[in-house]
């Protein structure tokens, strides 16, 4: 059984491990269609950017150790977009199947359901990444289509999967006056 996972809002000393954790997906993985792991510095700029915006960014930590991250961000800059955010969620590679994401993915749910945004997107990499797939339709997401061969990366094409997910009561009502991106 993993050790208890804490979920807080990230701060400034996070940055490092942030960095670090983004860089091995960037490097090795599918999740990022980055090809060249972005420094301290501009994980930082991205992430001040992020919550001056008024977005959640988040870290799971365990026995004191930032072991995954998420944040929510505008899924398209257009005004009618504006109750729409998308997330992403990196998990340490030494950490995986650690349950981190299933304390994440939630939290970060529910901090855009109180700022009062109505759908969330989750644009995957690759098709074949199962465990995000999973992870997102454990929490409600469901499949609304597939870019193929949409990126190239480590030598072949790679498809995005996109996921929708339905915030607070998403369409069934009007928003409420004074949106979280007005």
């Amino acid at each position: 059984m993993p050790p208890p996972t804490f979920i807080r809002d990230s701060r400034d000393d996070d940055v490092a491990a942030i960095t670090r954790i983004y860089a091995h997906h960037v490097l090795h993985g599918l999740a990022s269609f980055e090809e060249t792991a972005p420094p301290p510095e501009e994980m930082a700029r991205r992430r001040a950017d992020y919550l001056a915006q008024g977005y959640p960014y988040i870290v799971a930590e365990r026995d004191g150790r930032v072991v995954g991250y998420a944040y929510a961000a505008a899924y398209r800059t257009r005004p009618a977009y504006r109750f729409a955010v998308e997330n992403s969620i990196y998990i340490d590679q030494e950490d995986r199947q650690g349950g981190i994401g299933s304390a994440l993915l939630p939290a970060l749910i529910e901090r855009c359901e109180a700022l009062g945004f109505r759908q969330m997107i989750a644009v995957i990499g690759d098709s074949a990444n199962a465990a995000s797939i999973g992870l997102h339709a454990k929490f409600g997401f469901r499949t609304v289509g597939t870019l193929a061969a949409i990126g190239w990366k480590h030598g072949r094409w790679v498809d995005s999967v996109l996921m929708q997910r339905a915030l607070g009561t998403g369409d069934s009502a009007a928003p409420a006056h004074g949106s979280p991106r007005t």
